[in-house]
């Protein structure tokens, strides 16, 4: 694998991370899809990581894996014709771009959610 067929996948994931914004926000994408995006974009967005950043080489793994993983596998289970219909939306606007703040407060809640079931269950 050469440098070049990094940047182009590099690229691609770029363009799809648009494509799944948009898809998230269209209103026939299925509830499962956008659970699954929620769920990538929050773990990607997170300070806390399933391997600790701190361990040399496996924590950064994770990240290397688990995030272009989910990405692949959101854009694999949007039906066909809403995947053409975000790609060509992504295709003519002018950038996209996402809120900071809506995206903290998904990250807050998901792990206000965990901790309380985390309290639950050792209380």
């Amino acid at each position: 694998m050469n440098i070049e067929s990094l940047k182009t996948r590099a690229q691609a994931m770029e363009s799809d991370l648009g494509v799944i914004y948009l898809a998230f926000k269209h209103p026939r994408t299925p509830w499962y899809v956008k659970v699954l995006i929620v769920i990538v974009i929050s773990y990607a967005l997170s300070p806390i990581d399933l391997i600790p950043d701190f361990i040399p080489v496996l924590g950064y793994l994770d990240d290397l894996i688990l995030i272009p993983a989910g990405i692949a596998l959101a854009v694999k289970l949007i039906p066909d014709n809403i995947i053409a219909e975000c790609r060509e939306n992504s295709a003519n606007s002018s950038g996209i771009q996402i809120k900071g703040i809506y995206a903290g407060i998904i990250i807050i809640a998901l792990w206000l959610v965990v901790l309380y079931f985390v309290i639950n269950a050792f209380w």
